[in-house]
């Protein structure tokens, strides 16, 4: 868990496991920590024997006992797992980890924010985490544990005594937010804005707003969104909020009207400076990430630093050490016989808001002499029918951000890839694979060069060939 404790305190004891679970202890035992992977579990963790569809954690139980672990939940015997073993033995060990996680959210006392969106998800919940840990112990969700085993989980790894506690909720289809919500039941929640990610799983981009909005069914009257004053559906799920009875909501953005409001910015290769005006106090601050979603991002994390009750502008000072997640924007620079070139690794997902975010970035990355912005794209995924007309529609925004060329992978950007005028085009191959060399033996000394894409296109093997 990431978190400001110096020092590990015992997070779990057999007894309070066992009552928040229903389970029996085959012997005493006290745990620091929870883990449902063996391979990262740490000396003293409880191991969680999770069935997923390609593995069962159980044929790791006695391995994570073996490598430290205080105990492993299990729901079944597995071979080289005896009595003597600490065991927590439990009906279902998902539904004992959401057991767990209800347990942990009972009794803590942390003022606790959850964070959903279309996008910027991940990178807020970071950005949050970043500036409470200073004014209190803060526990945060590790990556993009944003779903029916990364929220239970991230919550019964909360610490006792943790002051705040960040909450990423994520979905792809209605009604999975409802359950994620009832079991954090957040103080503050955060909507960074809503756009057609997942379209392909919804009628329209209002179903994708009201899927989001279920945030809200999980809070309680004197609760706290909010929400972005920019985006055209903000009207439509302040009715959301209040029709759950959340009424007090603030806003962020460059309107006029908005509690956390944007005065001014300078955007630049690798930081912003930022003037912005919340709830009334004007504060200047340095970002230090790229691009002007950051800047919206920032803004809704000191609206919710703000409605949490800790000191805006400490928080705000802390905006300058942010670093990007792997993945998300990590900038490299990749060294070869010839000279350099820079790469921006953005491959971890991708979608319509987010591409065009990204070329903005790259619009603004340094090239050496003679050095060309380079976008290297995926497919964007679960757009459904509107697939085609989304890819193809990345051509402009790529013309007014000034990218001298474009390499493509997948079926639905052969649709950009057409689009595109012939001196901006790469090349277009089946997959990221294909792709890959290509990209690596056209990069020059003095490049920038994106590389973007939704997980599943796997553009991270383009990143790896190019880093060599």
């Amino acid at each position: 868990m990431n978190a400001t404790a110096a020092a590990k305190e015992v997070l779990w004891s057999a007894e309070e496991a066992r009552q928040a679970t229903g389970g029996r202890n085959t012997r005493d035992w006290q745990a620091t920590g929870v883990s449902i992977d063996s391979r990262s579990l740490a000396p003293g963790d409880l191991f969680v024997a999770l069935k997923g569809p390609t593995f069962d954690g159980h044929d790791f139980a006695a391995k994570a006992i073996k490598a430290g672990a205080a105990a492993s939940m299990v729901h079944r015997r597995a071979e080289g797992v005896d009595e003597a073993m600490p065991l927590l033995i439990v009906d279902d060990t998902f539904a004992a980890l959401w057991r767990l996680g209800t347990a942990a959210r009972e009794r803590s006392t942390a003022r606790l924010i959850a964070v959903t969106g279309s996008v910027g998800k991940t990178g807020t919940k970071e950005a949050l985490r970043l500036c409470l840990s200073p004014q209190g112990l803060t526990s945060a969700s590790i990556g993009s544990f944003n779903n029916h085993w990364g929220v239970p989980l991230s919550l019964a790894r909360m610490e006792r005594q943790a002051v705040y506690g960040i909450f990423e909720l994520g979905m792809n289809n209605p009604g999975e937010i409802r359950e994620l919500t009832a079991l954090v039941r957040p103080h503050v929640a955060i909507i960074t804005n809503i756009e057609p990610a997942h379209i392909g799983n919804f009628n329209s981009i209002t179903d994708i707003a009201d899927a989001k909005a279920e945030i809200f069914e999980g809070m309680d009257a004197n609760g706290t969104a909010v929400l972005n004053r920019d985006n055209a559906l903000f009207h439509h799920l302040c009715t959301r909020a209040e029709d759950a009875g959340v009424t007090r909501i603030l806003s962020f953005g460059r309107h006029k009207e908005a509690d956390a409001h944007l005065v001014d910015c300078s955007l630049h290769a690798t930081c912003s400076a930022v003037t912005a005006r919340i709830r009334g106090q004007e504060i200047d601050y340095c970002l230090g990430m790229p691009g002007s979603h950051w800047v919206m991002n920032s803004l809704a994390v000191l609206a919710a630093v703000s409605a949490a009750g800790a000191d805006v502008v400490k928080a705000a000072a802390q905006l300058a050490n942010l670093k990007p997640l792997k993945g998300r924007g990590e900038l490299h620079t990749v060294e070869t016989p010839k000279g350099a070139f820079k790469l921006i690794d953005d491959s971890y997902n991708a979608n319509p808001t987010s591409m065009r975010a990204a070329f903005e970035v790259l619009s603004r990355a340094t090239v050496g002499k003679g050095g060309r912005r380079i976008a290297v794209l995926g497919d964007m995924l679960e757009l459904g029918d509107q697939a085609q007309e989304m890819h193809a529609s990345l051509a402009g925004p790529l013309k007014e951000a000034g990218i001298d060329l474009v390499f493509t992978c997948g079926p639905a950007m052969a649709a950009l890839h057409d689009k595109l005028p012939k001196k901006l085009r790469g090349a277009h191959e089946a997959d990221s694979k294909a792709l890959a060399p290509k990209v690596a033996a056209a990069a020059k000394p003095g490049d920038s060069l994106l590389v973007k894409g939704s997980l599943g296109s796997r553009m991270a093997v383009v990143v790896e060939a190019l880093l060599g």
